[in-house]
């Protein structure tokens, strides 16, 4: 393989792999929750915008999240919503897949999701894959034995 060709493909990957997508979170001004799992999620190579507002439950109509999905913080990412403490590698997994649904969920405020991060908490929970159409399925599960 010729130099010129090694150095092209060796500037192709770093300038894919510097390019970090984009995420807003929008969460209130007072949760320490949501700013932990921000952070993780910025750690973990996403550009993290934060939008702190009182009330998500409009943001959540517009994206079908139902009220048995909520969580603490709505999350936007290429035209998915990401409700509440998902881990990284779930949303990952979504981007790389492109799955035909609305967004994932992990509901309520599990003690063990990230930014939760209670310690030597192990509860089960699940993330819930949503679609327009209303029905929905477990996308992947955490600490279930």
């Amino acid at each position: 393989m010729s130099k010129l060709k090694t150095l092209f493909i060796a500037l192709s990957f770093f300038t894919t792999a510097a390019i970090a997508t984009d995420l807003t979170i929008y969460k209130s001004p007072y949760c320490g929750c949501c700013t932990a799992w921000a952070e993780q999620i910025e750690e973990a190579g996403f550009n993290v915008t934060v939008v702190e507002q009182e009330n998500n439950n409009a943001l959540r109509k517009e994206y079908g999240i139902t009220p048995e999905l909520t969580s603490c913080h709505t999350a936007i990412v290429e035209g998915y919503a990401i409700e509440g403490h998902v881990p990284v590698n779930d949303i990952k997994r979504l981007l790389r897949e492109k799955p035909a649904i609305l967004g994932i969920a992990v509901p309520g405020m599990p003690a063990s999701s990230p930014g939760m991060d209670v310690p030597g908490n192990t509860d089960p929970y699940q993330v819930i894959a949503f679609r327009k159409d209303g029905k929905k399925h477990v996308y992947n599960q955490y600490n279930m034995d």
